[in-house]
């Protein structure tokens, strides 16, 4: 648990970077054997790229980074639930461990596609999730 928030804390540092950008705060972090190979946020803004979701770009910078498409060592925190084309590369990547913050009832997978993930990926959530819906209710105050 004690790993699980420290690495949450990078995730909502990239969210920040996010915000600072104008982009949706979403940040993700790619754990393997206990050290950080991947960062990434939001990023849909920039690229004007509907799929630049932080855990796409986070799962592209990781595989690159272990020169291989599985993550099926590695941990991905994200801040918040991943929609279902998220959750259907996480799959794909075969990633051992996702851990996330905040729940999204809207676009979360687990609403709409609950077996996207791989069935051996191992789910955490809530991870911290007060931070990141306060960074997320703040963004959206800004825009209205």
């Amino acid at each position: 648990m004690a790993d699980d928030v420290f690495y949450m804390k990078k995730a909502l540092e990239e969210a920040q970077r996010a915000y600072n950008e104008d982009e949706i705060p979403v940040g993700a972090v790619v754990v393997c054997g206990d050290r950080i190979i991947a960062r990434a946020h939001n990023l849909t803004e920039t690229l004007t790229d509907v799929t630049a979701h932080a855990e796409m770009q986070v799962i592209t910078a990781a595989a690159n980074a272990l020169g291989g498409k599985y993550l099926n060592e590695c941990t991905l925190y994200v801040t918040l639930e991943p929609c279902v084309m998220c959750a259907g590369a996480i799959g794909w990547a075969q990633v051992k461990r996702l851990v996330y913050g905040a729940g999204d009832e809207k676009r979360g997978y687990s609403h709409f596609a609950p077996q996207a993930l791989h069935p051996r990926t191992e789910v955490v959530s809530g991870i911290m999730s007060d931070e990141a819906v306060k960074l997320m209710t703040d963004f959206f105050k800004s825009k209205r």
